[in-house]
């Protein structure tokens, strides 16, 4: 099935590929070389702003790695069989894009330099979506042949990205480009600021999500999903631990068209299968899988929102908790993804600190219902400074539809509250990121937690993870902030005595005292020698 085709059975994931993917081992593309390769596009964008020029390097990336993908097949196929070279159902058959002679990437590297470049490759992207029409259509950005793009700014763009993966094999070449065209992502989100947080979730949050959640198999779903990050950690989770492309079946829905085909580049370039639909009026009001139900959900969605509501939610099946405030989505979100849960499902949602312990309208009365459902599996307080889009400190909730489930101990009645504030590392002077070791610690907690085969047991650590009873919360008047549970982290034994640590002090304040009587006196010196001098 080719990358990206609707699936007629929703309980089938997509095809794997039947080409075997050989991982691209540790070289020097693997040692800051996205971020090189970032530094030297950005220095070509000139004039052009970041939201802009996004897509321009992107759809030349994602070009790239169809191209690369075909060109190295084509070559096989021209050895083996020269007929079966030309036959569009070849590749298709081995889970490859049909790209035209015209639109292939040696095609347009060849003719870099031409004036007529930015049409080339046009004409190459409509080509491209014409002979793929399932799976691309109206995907690709077709508009490099506007004035404002310059043809040598193009030209060299072009020769920038012919570098990435050279020197490897055709496997280890688009690897690379899939990690190319991910970090470029991100590296647009923080250029764009405010802006570039609707289409990008940072990685260490998607993976903390991700990790705690571990979508092994089955229906993962995002209803809010941006750029396709939610879906490209999660089969990257699944091959990290020995299963394969296709053994999760992934849908979800975006309301931003241009952020749609993001979504649809990101996961061709990675070489997955999904069903991702768009339109414009959003999951609340149109909700395309509205019948379907998932075994994994994550999402991120836009913070607070407040125009969303309209009359013909009133009487909504999913409000199960009590009607959302039209004011503030969050409570809205929260309900359409329980709605979404299969019975043994589970879902991360990131979403606005408020949410925690808001009481405004009816916010306070739905957590309050959400709570004695026993709906809400786990909190987890996040550091500030994580969100290219946002200051407003975030939070993620854990859903669940049953808290005995097969295999896992029962924990019926129980919620685990995390305080992660002082996890993550400063990466630049506004933001930052989990480590892989603070990622591993959140969710190792959550899965000892969980009682969960091979985890460690359990145990609450002052200040940072407290497991927490329903009758507790609700003394706290359903307020989920994690701060309120977990304590104060201890304070170290301090092994040096009393008399010893207090005479070190004095010494220090004696030393202090002399210092400034010194101080005092020279001043005192300084000022005698100064002579008023008479005015003139």
């Amino acid at each position: 099935m080719p990358r990206g085709r609707p699936r007629k059975n929703p309980d089938a994931a997509p095809a794997p590929k039947k080409t075997t993917r050989t991982k691209a081992k540790a070289t020097a593309a693997n040692l800051g070389f996205e971020q090189q390769m970032f530094l030297a596009a950005d220095k070509l964008r000139k004039n052009l702003e970041p939201s802009d020029y996004k897509h321009v390097t992107l759809g030349l990336i994602f070009l790239r790695y169809i191209s690369t993908a075909f060109e190295a097949y084509h070559e096989i196929l021209l050895h083996d069989d020269p007929a079966a070279a030309e036959d569009p159902d070849e590749y298709l058959a081995e889970n490859i894009f049909w790209v035209p002679e015209t639109a292939r990437w040696s095609h347009l590297q060849a003719n870099a330099r031409s004036s007529g470049i930015g049409k080339m490759i046009d004409d190459a992207m409509l080509a491209i979506e014409q002979a793929n029409p399932e799976q691309l259509k109206g995907v690709l950005p077709k508009d490099y042949g506007r004035p404002a793009l310059d043809s040598v700014m193009l030209g060299e763009l072009i020769d920038l990205i012919s570098e990435i993966g050279m020197g490897g094999s055709e496997d280890q070449a688009r690897d690379v480009l899939g990690r190319v065209y991910e970090y470029f992502l991100g590296g647009f989100a923080g250029a764009e600021g405010k802006r570039g947080g609707e289409f990008y979730t940072p990685s260490s949050v998607v993976r903390t999500l991700v990790s705690m959640l571990e979508p092994y198999k089955g229906r993962v779903y995002d209803p809010c999903c941006g750029s396709g990050g939610m879906f490209v950690q999660s089969e990257r989770f699944v091959e990290s631990h020995g299963g394969k492309l296709g053994d999760i079946a992934i849908y979800g829905q975006e309301s931003n068209h241009t952020t749609w085909r993001l979504a649809k580049m990101n996961l061709a370039v990675r070489g997955i299968g999904a069903d991702i639909r768009w339109n414009n009026e959003g999951s609340f009001l149109r909700d395309e899988l509205k019948d379907l139900r998932f075994d994994t959900i994550l999402a991120n969605p836009p913070f607070n929102i407040s125009d969303w509501w309209n009359a013909s939610l009133e009487e909504d099946p999913r409000w199960q908790y009590g009607k959302p405030p039209a004011g503030n989505a969050n409570y809205a979100w929260l309900q359409h993804i329980l709605w979404h849960l299969a019975p043994n499902g589970t879902a991360g949602v990131v979403l606005a600190n408020g949410s925690m312990s808001s009481n405004q309208n009816s916010e306070g009365e739905i957590r309050r219902r959400m709570v004695e459902a026993d709906t809400v599996d786990c909190m987890v307080a996040l550091p500030g400074q994580l969100f290219y889009s946002t200051q407003i400190p975030a939070c993620l909730w854990f859903l669940t539809r049953t808290k005995n489930p097969k295999g896992w101990r029962d924990r019926r009645g129980e919620t685990l509250f995390i305080d992660a504030r002082k996890l993550g590392t400063m990466v630049d002077r506004t933001r930052r990121e989990l480590t892989d070791a603070d990622v591993a610690r959140i969710a190792d907690t959550y899965h000892s937690w969980r009682g969960e085969k091979d985890a460690a047991p359990y145990e609450d650590v002052p200040g940072f993870c407290k497991s927490v009873t329903l009758d507790e919360v609700e003394q706290h008047g359903f307020v989920l902030t994690p701060g309120r549970y977990v304590g104060a982290e201890e304070a170290e034994e301090d092994s040096v005595p009393f008399a010893e640590r207090f005479a070190a002090l004095e010494k220090t304040l004696q030393d202090q005292f002399r210092q400034g009587e010194e101080l005092n006196a020279k001043i005192t010196a300084s000022l005698k020698l100064i002579v008023p001098q008479e005015a003139s």
